[in-house]
């Protein structure tokens, strides 16, 4: 690491046996990810005056390259953070968790998904069985009623919105829909 750890206590006395454990941690994740420019680490004790102890709560903040990772900020889930070891190994893990989804996503290794193409209706002739889908780019799509879904091409009409997923091969005039499928008003957009 580029700046040394840092470790605060708040509202617990510091003690050396703890920052071992966080010392310990943190090189663990230096072994996962050796880009780790900087590393804060704050303990937060939350004390409550009903019938349970203390919950303890582990900030992990984590600088690296283009990014900063932060975790534990929501504070202590449950009583299993009465312990302040399991508070600091759950946020630990949290952080390695988020550490390794870093890394994958700096090698690429992270698959992305392409946001459906989708359109609205433009023209539709219902007793030909036929229409055109106006894409985002102008582009109109020729669509079938035996491609839109569960048989729905009844209930379209000029204005509705649709997935489709385009054919581009398989027509001499130009690329048709092969799956067309009506969309409600809570869709992904582009």
């Amino acid at each position: 690491m580029q700046i040394p750890l840092q470790v605060t206590f708040r509202d617990i006395d510091p003690s050396p046996a703890i920052e071992a454990d966080i010392r310990e941690k943190v090189e663990r994740l230096e072994r996962l990810f050796g880009r780790i420019t900087s590393c804060r680490v704050v303990i937060e004790a939350h004390h409550r005056t009903h019938r349970k102890g203390t919950l303890y709560n582990c900030v992990v903040d984590i600088t690296v390259p283009g990014r900063e990772i932060a975790v534990g900020r929501v504070g202590p889930q449950d009583h299993a953070h009465e312990d302040v070891y399991v508070a600091i190994r759950d946020a630990f893990d949290a952080a390695s968790r988020r550490l390794e989804d870093h890394a994958r996503r700096m090698r690429g290794d992270v698959k992305t998904h392409a946001a459906p193409i989708h359109g609205k209706v433009v023209r539709l002739f219902p007793t030909e069985g036929f229409g055109f889908v106006a894409l985002s780019d102008g582009q109109e799509i020729y669509f079938h009623r035996n491609s839109v879904v569960d048989g729905k091409f009844t209930a379209l009409a000029v204005g509705a919105e649709v997935r489709l997923v385009v054919a581009e091969n398989e027509s001499e005039q130009g690329p048709q829909a092969s799956t067309v499928t009506p969309i409600g008003k809570h869709h992904i957009a582009e």
